[in-house]
């Protein structure tokens, strides 16, 4: 990677439709928390109240400030239809001007 690397936050979490995808990925920029939201359609397989269970969700990949990322999952939080939201953040090292782009993007 060129030049030095520079730490940014990436939050995912998961929904089961696409319009939920939408309306989370738009709140999420429109409200200046991430800069960038991706929506990618999965299957997960998972176990939930006794039962295993396979579904179609959505899986948003949200790339924001490390010192927004607690801001940008209390919202998503407080958004969010499922009961027990799956909201994983992790630091990422990203390129120079790619970390400048979200940095101008996110309030932070």
């Amino acid at each position: 990677m060129p030049g030095a690397a520079h730490p940014l936050a990436v939050v995912t979490t998961t929904v089961a439709s696409a319009a939920d995808a939408q309306r989370l990925a738009a709140g999420a920029v429109r409200s200046r928390l991430a800069a960038c939201v991706q929506v990618e359609a999965i299957a997960s397989h998972y176990v939930w109240q006794g039962a295993q269970q396979e579904d179609a969700e959505w899986r948003l990949v949200c790339k924001t400030l490390p010192a927004a990322a607690g801001a940008l999952c209390d919202w998503l939080r407080a958004q969010h239809p499922y009961q027990v939201p799956q909201l994983l953040t992790h630091t990422v090292e990203a390129e120079a001007d790619y970390a400048g782009w979200v940095a101008q993007q996110v309030d932070g």
